[in-house]
């Protein structure tokens, strides 16, 4: 089960609570399945991240979405550093949790700043990676910019294999819930 919701900074705790009833409310159900919780930054907030860990899901998931360089743009009001802290403390909290992002290629980023990207989610001990082609939802979005080749996207996932992401799923169609029990299992091998 992939648990996810909208961004909810009108909440106090930024959803948080929300996430943490939901996961336990799941582990109830003793029937052995698998829960990921594709999270918001909560603001940097220590406490709300504290509460989503402490509900023990196998998976915490954050979308770092883009290279630094597009953040202003495709972002905005998003912190590339504060997201990659928040991966960085989830280990801390509990080495035990498996932790995820995943990020979007075709908005103008170049191949070096892909690659800078994968490093600094090694280096905030992230686990699980996964890489797909940015798509306009509506004429209102940020338009293409590029279509990445399937070979590109292999390449990416080669590379991120050789960095130490455990799993790296990494293709035009993938998304961040992409085959999340299939990778999850592979982890905990």
């Amino acid at each position: 089960v992939v648990v996810t919701s909208v961004t909810r900074d009108d909440l106090a705790d930024g959803g948080a609570s929300q996430f943490a009833k939901t996961i336990e409310v799941l582990h109830e159900q003793r029937n052995g399945m698998m829960v990921e919780v594709l999270i918001p930054d909560f603001n940097g907030s220590t406490e709300a991240l504290k509460a989503v860990v402490e509900s023990q899901p196998h998976v915490l998931n954050h979308n770092i979405e883009t290279v630094p360089s597009l953040y202003a743009e495709v972002r905005p009001g998003a912190d590339y550093n504060r997201s990659l802290d928040l991966l960085f403390e989830v280990r801390g909290m509990d080495p035990a949790i498996v932790t995820k992002s995943g990020f979007m290629l075709g908005l103008g980023e170049n191949r070096d700043e892909v690659i800078a990207v994968m490093s600094d989610l090694r280096e905030a001990n992230c686990d699980m990676l996964t890489i797909g082609q940015y798509l306009r939802p509506s004429e209102k979005h940020r338009p293409v910019v590029s279509f990445v080749t399937p070979e590109e996207f292999s390449e990416y996932e080669r590379i991120g294999m050789e960095m130490g992401f455990a799993e790296v799923a990494s293709a035009p169609l993938v998304r961040s819930s992409f085959r999340a029990a299939e990778l999850y299992s592979k982890v905990k091998r």
